[in-house]
């Protein structure tokens, strides 16, 4: 009678263990995906500034077409992009960037760009929205290497594949970016 009283009672003990470390994995999962959230509404933030961008310096710039097309094209592959696939809207979103920075070296071509207060706003804006994809991305590696962590170590990793949890992608460092910019006085 005891020895099925001891049995049941881990028994009893294991499945909450199990639960308990379903759930944390859950938690763990649902933070990879919050964080995610939270680069895409910056993401979005800044593609509602670009139209504005791009009309503001049409007005100044109208032969930089070349530099304006870039623009639009990156633009175009992030609504382009699966909202599933991570990895080529950071591609895209990369792009952007790039050629984001063409159109703000527009502004030393063209004084009166520079001057101009909706341009000043918009770069403003712009960089503010950078630095807060920048975080948002930290965070987001932050919290992945988290749960990959939790999924890959004993013995929740056991509970992970039970579950069907699946260890995710950080994000990378474009290249061009890992490179130090020389400079010179």
């Amino acid at each position: 009678m005891i020895g099925w009283i001891i049995a049941i009672a881990v028994v009893v003990i294991l499945v909450l263990i199990y639960f308990g470390m379903y759930n944390s994995l859950v938690k763990y999962r649902n933070r990879v995906e919050e964080t995610w959230a939270q680069i895409d509404v910056q993401l979005k933030r800044r593609f509602d500034l670009i139209p504005n961008l791009i009309e503001t310096v049409k007005g100044y710039a109208s032969h930089e077409k070349e530099t304006l097309a870039k623009v639009v094209e990156a633009r175009n592959m992030m609504t382009q992009a699966p909202a599933d696939g991570r990895n080529q809207q950071m591609e895209a979103d990369n792009m952007l960037t790039g050629a984001l920075k063409s159109v703000f070296a527009l502004g030393e071509a063209y004084p009166d760009l520079k001057a101009n207060t909706s341009f000043i706003e918009l770069q403003h804006e712009l960089a503010t929205t950078e630095n807060k994809v920048a975080y948002s991305r930290q965070l987001y590696n932050t919290t992945v290497m988290t749960y990959n962590t939790k999924i890959e170590s004993v013995p929740s990793n056991i509970v992970a594949k039970m579950g069907g949890f699946t260890k995710r992608d950080m994000l990378a460092t474009p290249e061009e970016e890992k490179v130090v910019p020389k400079v010179q006085f």
